[in-house]
């Protein structure tokens, strides 16, 4: 199985007054991984998707809990992988970690969808998407 990782430092625009990461703003982070792992991992960017082929990957649930807090210039790690492959949709778990710290646990949902449309509508994954999802589950 594969893990995508991606390393971001954390910054005085992170945190709150006592130097402790403010929530809203992991999922900053979070989805920084995400567009990350499309476009370095998947080929895959958001300018392609949005731009090019108007279609995109919007967070259409997301769980969280926050292990530990983070402070002012740590180095966190944030591993993604997939959990399931749905025809139109896709989980992914993100971990945060500083050191050998969990920091940070997420469960996303995201839905394959068509930007053409007023109101978008779900899209069937790819198949060669579908490959590359397949490449980041745990093997069984």
């Amino acid at each position: 199985m594969l893990v995508y990782q991606l390393n971001h430092k954390v910054l005085f625009q992170h945190c709150d007054p006592a130097g402790i990461v403010f929530y809203p703003r992991y999922f900053e982070m979070i989805n920084a991984t995400v567009e990350q792992w499309f476009s370095q991992a998947l080929d895959y960017s958001f300018a392609k998707m949005h731009i090019a082929e108007k279609v995109g990957v919007p967070t259409v649930a997301i769980e969280s809990n926050f292990i530990a807090p983070s402070f002012l210039e740590d180095q966190l790690v944030f591993n993604l992988s997939v959990l399931k492959i749905g025809t139109t949709s896709l989980d992914l778990t993100v971990l945060g970690y500083c050191a050998e710290q969990l920091r940070l646990e997420s469960k996303i949902t995201l839905v394959f969808v068509d930007l053409k449309e007023t109101v978008p509508r779900s899209l069937p994954w790819p198949a060669q998407l579908r490959d590359q999802f397949a490449a980041y589950l745990p093997k069984k």
